[in-house]
């Protein structure tokens, strides 16, 4: 009987020691994961500043698409409709 929990102990340390290596293999993997994120967010927005150089007129397009018609909506306080 003893050694069956022995057996189980040793085991169960084998499985510890697995998942501690995996979750240290996840860390590494999520770290160079959020470097090539943080990466591609600096080039992209590098890019589109090179881009804004090159053709400003291209830029000023979508940015009067956006903008919301004068007149057709209204910030209404929720106080104001209390009375």
């Amino acid at each position: 009987m003893l050694t069956l929990h022995w057996l189980l102990t040793a085991f169960a340390l084998l499985i510890a020691a697995l998942a501690l290596a995996r979750a240290r293999r996840l860390t590494k993997r999520l770290e160079r994961l959020t470097e090539s994120y943080w990466e591609l967010r600096y080039d992209h927005g590098q890019l589109r500043a090179r881009v804004a150089r090159l053709d400003p007129e291209a830029q000023a397009t979508p940015a009067a698409d956006a903008s919301p018609q004068s007149g057709s909506t209204q910030f209404v306080p929720l106080s104001s409709l209390k009375r």
